[in-house]
């Protein structure tokens, strides 16, 4: 004769024991999950993700989540095609004739302190036709992994940049130097770059549109629409195509 009392027991631990098998599944799932998914509040997941998308979508995405316009005009262009993201280091020069030796000091030791990931963003006061920078300073930058920079000013040695492949953006080449002519003014502090505002550690994106400054603060919020704004218009191509017309597919989509 079976013993209930001992069926009722074994059947009892099994359940249990198929709770427990159950709850270390989910866990297990659960963790795998946290891993899986990148943490928006690194700056690394974020310049990652930023390196991914289209600038004309983060464009698009700040100033509908801002209001406000935090791109380059056309004035600001790279010395080759490229593309980069990075978190803004901001430095400015003012002008001033001196026979100081040290008055760009503060200028080279702004570099010396950028590391991965940086994007070297230099404001020269009335500097069109002055050289922000050149080939050893963009030696200096590849050499710490820069993304790349963006100079409100000319840019010279441009073979020399092109040739070791650091990316540039800047008003255009000049043959000049700001050696004498201009004085460091500070690093890491709010800059008007070609009339937009960069703070330091704001992200900033380049591709072959041009380049957009994104506050820090916004950031992760902008690379989720610019992401969902690309996945649409990547989506359009095809549907225009089949059915030759960009109406229907801007009333489908919602994108233009």
């Amino acid at each position: 004769m079976v013993n209930r009392s001992f069926e009722k027991s074994a059947i009892l631990r099994n359940l249990g024991l198929l709770a427990f098998l159950a709850a270390a599944i989910t866990l297990s799932l659960a963790r795998i999950s946290s891993h899986a998914a990148p943490d928006m509040s690194s700056d690394a997941a974020l310049v990652d993700g930023y390196r991914h998308v289209e600038v004309a979508s983060v464009s698009d995405a700040t100033e509908k989540l801002t209001g406000q316009r935090t791109y380059l005009s056309h004035r600001m262009k790279p010395i080759f095609p490229t593309k980069f993201a990075g978190l803004a280091l901001t430095v400015r020069l003012k002008k001033e004739e001196n026979q100081d030796p040290k008055a760009l000091d503060g200028m080279l030791a702004a570099i010396d302190q950028g590391g991965p990931n940086s994007v070297y963003v230099m404001v020269v006061d009335d500097g069109a036709d002055i050289a922000g920078m050149g080939g050893l300073m963009g030696t200096a930058m590849q050499a710490r992994n820069f993304s790349g920079a963006v100079i409100d000013g000319g840019v010279r040695d441009v073979a020399y940049l092109t040739k070791i492949g650091f990316p540039v953006y800047a008003l255009g080449p000049v043959p000049s130097t700001s050696v004498g002519h201009y004085r460091f003014a500070g690093a890491n502090l709010a800059v008007s770059c070609d009339g937009v505002t960069v703070n330091a550690g704001d992200i900033v994106a380049a591709d072959a549109d041009g380049v957009v400054i994104v506050p820090r603060a916004k950031a992760a919020d902008v690379l989720a629409t610019a992401q969902e704004m690309d996945f649409k218009e990547h989506s359009m191509y095809a549907y225009i195509e089949k059915l030759k017309s960009i109406e229907e597919a801007v009333k489908k989509f919602g994108r233009l």
